[in-house]
């Protein structure tokens, strides 16, 4: 639970070490060993939310850095924790609730860690339940599917949660068509016109590696396809358009022998080898058939954007970098401290020669993350698109997110750029929340003041976020910094 101690404790013993430059003062107080779990209405302490926001707001992201006497490393370590912010015509209502998880549940009744995660592992640690992966914290993403509530961590089946009362419901398998054995990703993508949700995984094979990609519908599982890859690496994220399923394969490798078998956790099995290239590969979506493997340099992706096909060409924007991010999420919390510079690229490649024609880089290379756009574009031409940026990436010592930005992809730039004011940290994805029959609407992500100790949500004009936050939504308590959101808008009668 979040106290004054606690908080004041995690700044004795996490603050930047003596002689190194600090440009995050104060963001040790925002990972506490855990948070408390919270259900009431809040306020709008300055401004005001859009009448035309109505939904709900999900946030999935780390949130218990300690079990037992173990401190937790990596910050993808932390078991998960779900946010809700609960837009109605007359109120804000927020709930928080950690994710009970097999990991999660098994650690609380056992009073210490018993599971390895993603940066820690310590002796008699343990994997899942068929030894070939982590045990999920579930602590990535959140996304409604349908009238159902999942959330993702970054291996594993997702699980289920109330979507009111974030209850956990228990592990989702596609009516047991898949099980722990399954690879599972982090990002699935979804066609809000045929209301299907695509996802992947990867069998980390030496001699064969192999990306499974998975095609849901109401009807369940509908196919489950597997092809082959040049190298057992670590992919996060991909991208839909109409036609296609698009994955960037960065030469980022997990050597699985040293995780399965000498003990070592993913971070120190992972192996950065530029030498072996990236490429594009493209996959039909119908089939999961692969049609084509593209060279595209030798750079690192976490994130995409979107895509969509126009012209005879496939346009696949993404976030790119001179190197790997994951290793920038450790020690808690001193982060990010020599991050790689990146940026917004977009590839346009020829649908029938598959061949890259054009590469565009935005003017924005400090190491922006949480890259979003209108929803109603997605798969579709479009321009605009949100992330978050780091203001003092290019120098050595911890930093955070403290940018958001809103750039272009006609004008060939960023428009606009928030900074926040010292020691004020942004989190969570940038989600786009639209103003119906309009191409206007607003931002919201997180916002976290180290200097008093407070949590908050900012509502931000989509249009004009260098004008700062229009509303700014007070917690009554600290919450975790999250990763991934999602907006469930209300349905017009509501």
């Amino acid at each position: 639970m979040v106290t004054e101690a606690s908080v004041l404790q995690s700044a004795a013993v996490h603050s930047a070490p003596p002689g190194i430059d600090d440009f995050a003062p104060g963001i040790e107080a925002a990972f506490p060993v855990d948070f408390e779990e919270w259900d009431g209405i809040v306020e709008c302490v300055a401004g005001e939310v859009p009448s035309f926001v109505r939904g709900t707001y999900y946030l999935n992201g780390p949130a218990r850095f300690e079990v037992g006497s173990l401190r937790y490393q990596h910050w993808l370590d932390g078991d998960g924790m779900v946010s809700k912010l609960r837009f109605s015509k007359n109120r804000i209502h927020f709930a928080n609730r950690y994710i009970r998880s097999t990991k999660f549940a098994g650690e609380q009744a056992a009073g210490r860690a018993l599971f390895r995660t993603f940066g820690t592992s310590f002796q008699g640690s343990q994997l899942n339940r068929v030894n070939n992966g982590l045990e999920s914290p579930v602590n990535v993403s959140i996304y409604p599917f349908g009238d159902r509530l999942l959330a993702f961590g970054e291996q594993g089946l997702p699980w289920e949660l109330d979507p009111e009362t974030l209850e956990t419901r228990g592990q989702f398998t596609f009516d047991g068509r898949l099980n722990d054995a399954s690879p599972t990703a982090a990002h699935p993508k979804f066609d809000r016109q045929t209301g299907e949700m695509f996802n992947f995984g990867i069998f980390f094979s030496a001699q064969t590696p192999r990306l499974y990609l998975y095609r849901y519908g109401n009807d369940g599982l509908r196919y489950r396809k597997s092809v082959p890859i040049p190298y057992p690496c670590s992919v996060h994220d991909f991208s839909l358009s109409k036609h296609y399923a698009v994955f960037y394969l960065s030469p980022y490798l997990l050597d699985i022998q040293s995780f399965l078998r000498r003990g070592h956790t993913v971070m120190e099995s992972l192996h950065w080898e530029p030498e072996r290239g990236s490429r594009l590969l493209i996959l039909d979506r119908s089939s999961g058939e692969l049609l084509a493997s593209v060279a595209a340099g030798s750079r690192y992706c976490l994130h995409l954007i979107n895509s969509f096909e126009q012209a005879g060409c496939l346009n696949v924007d993404l976030l790119e970098f001179d190197a790997p991010i994951y290793g920038q999420y450790q020690p808690v919390p001193d982060f990010f401290s020599d991050v790689a510079r990146g940026g917004p690229v977009r590839f346009a490649i020829d649908l029938k020669s598959h061949e890259i024609v054009q590469r565009i880089e935005l003017n924005y290379t400090q190491a922006p993350d949480f890259p979003a756009v209108d929803p109603r574009h997605v798969m579709h031409a479009y321009d605009e698109f949100w992330m978050l940026g780091i203001s003092a990436t290019g120098k050595i010592g911890r930093k955070f997110f403290d940018e958001l930005i809103h750039a272009n992809w006609s004008k060939n730039r960023v428009l606009d750029i928030y900074r926040c004011p010292v020691q004020h940290y942004l989190g969570g994805e940038p989600v786009f929340v639209a103003q119906p029959e309009s191409g206007e609407g607003v931002v919201v992500c997180q916002e976290f003041d180290a200097q008093n100790k407070r949590s908050y949500f900012l509502c931000f004009d989509a249009q004009n976020v260098s004008g700062g936050p229009m509303a700014r939504i007070a917690l009554d308590q600290m919450i975790s910094l999250g990763f991934h959101a999602a907006f469930k808008v209300d349905p017009p009668s509501t």
